[in-house]
């Protein structure tokens, strides 16, 4: 049988009564031979009344007590987990982080996983016990407890599955696989069987929400299967894996992602010199800005426009610098628009496909829609639009890509 790493989400541990449904769950796999190690997160909403109550002492918390208070919450679930299997005759031991020793960097709020000792959980495991580890935590070198970032316990699922080199990582979340785009947006958005790392990586970096893009990367690098499955019903859910030379041919585009929380920027006139992209972005990155997509038109008389987008929430924020640059510049004008979104396309099956930025520009002029910026990569396309053409063009490209049919078929 099978040695089986299992994540439940916040949502799949939100009660107890869905507590007692994981054990049934849980159970079940064990009557069927399997060695199960189960990582969980915190009760639903119990990472956020614990930064409540932090800020409601402190409006900027030191990271380090964030870090001790903030995993407690995972704490509660695996006691109570490990009750719950125990009410059933399952054998079960709970571990916190620092138990399992997770090894992480000083990197309070969001550290990285340095190495694992799997010692305990493989004695546990050869004794028959379902070992029930609290995700989303560790340990750094001095013994202070650290978190990994928020989503972190699906990268703490994926890095013990790469230790104990399970045979399968099974993240159990509220949805039955990852879909072809967001079903609440297209209705005939259907479940992919399989995803490859690369096209899920994308997927999560442009606004796919099914997986937290660190585990799916960590994953990639150690090769280790990660499957997406429901925890409130049944179903073979996605399998994400290498890419697979056996299959002949694969589809051009495996899904279609999109952000909602694009803001665009454009500082206009500004000197067409070498290092101008550098005096416009270092400030915004000194800010702590992220910056997403770049465009710089080509210079006539001297100058030149240029143009990136940033998340929706720091908008605000990166105007006032870009103001800054301006006058520093003599630029022209700073403009901005944070009524954009960003649509993509992935697919691996882009890399051996002509012509299929031209299709989906044509879907896209079909309807009307204006593109206001392009990126690409080897297996995606992405482009900025108007936000109140988002659904529109996420249908539109789903139907012009073959999404809408049945796997068989597309």
């Amino acid at each position: 049988m099978a040695l089986l790493v299992q994540k439940f989400g916040g949502t799949s541990v939100g009660t107890t009564e869905r507590i007692e449904a994981v054990a049934e769950r849980i159970c079940r796999f064990r009557r069927e031979g399997h060695d199960l190690v189960i990582v969980v997160s915190a009760m639903s909403g119990e990472t956020n009344r614990l930064i409540g109550l932090a800020n409601a002492i402190m409006e900027e918390p030191t990271p380090r007590e964030m870090d001790v208070l903030v995993s407690t919450g995972e704490q509660v679930t695996i006691a109570l987990l490990c009750m719950a299997l125990h009410k059933r005759g399952c054998d079960a031991r709970s571990y916190t982080g620092s138990q399992v020793r997770i090894v992480t960097d000083s990197a309070h709020t969001k550290a990285r996983i340095k190495q694992i000792d799997e010692e305990n959980m493989r004695a546990d495991l050869n004794a028959g016990r379902v070992v029930v580890v609290a995700g989303f935590q560790g340990i750094d070198e001095r013994g202070s407890i650290t978190t990994l970032g928020r989503g972190g316990s699906d990268t703490t699922a994926v890095a013990l599955a790469a230790a104990l080199k399970a045979d399968e990582c099974q993240i159990y979340t509220d949805v039955d696989g990852v879909y072809t785009t967001d079903p609440r947006v297209v209705e005939k958005a259907r479940r992919l069987d399989r995803i490859t790392f690369e096209e899920m990586i994308e997927m999560a970096s442009l606004g796919s929400k099914v997986l937290q893009i660190r585990s799916v990367e960590f994953a990639g690098k150690y090769n280790v299967p990660l499957r997406v499955l429901s925890s409130f019903g049944e179903g073979e859910g996605t399998l994400i894996t290498l890419e697979d030379d056996t299959i002949m041919e694969q589809p051009v585009v495996s899904g279609i992602a999109f952000n909602r929380d694009e803001a665009k920027l454009t500082i206009s006139g500004v000197p067409d010199t070498p290092g101008v992209a550098l005096r416009i972005l270092k400030p915004v990155s000194d800010a702590n800005i992220e910056v997403d997509m770049i465009v710089q038109n080509v210079g006539a008389d001297g100058h030149t426009d240029f143009t990136f987008t940033v998340h929706r929430n720091d908008f605000k924020r990166a105007r006032e610098v870009l103001d800054g640059v301006a006058r520093e510049l003599g630029a022209r004008e700073v403009t901005g628009d944070n009524k954009t979104v960003k649509v993509s396309i992935v697919g691996v099956g882009m890399r051996s496909h002509a012509g299929v930025a031209t299709r989906m520009f044509e879907a896209l002029s079909n309807e009307g829609i204006n593109i206001q910026m392009i990126s690409t990569s080897e297996i995606k396309i992405s482009v900025v639009i108007d936000e109140k053409y988002l659904e529109l063009a996420v249908r539109a490209l789903h139907t012009a890509f073959d999404l809408d049919k049945p796997e068989a078929e597309a």
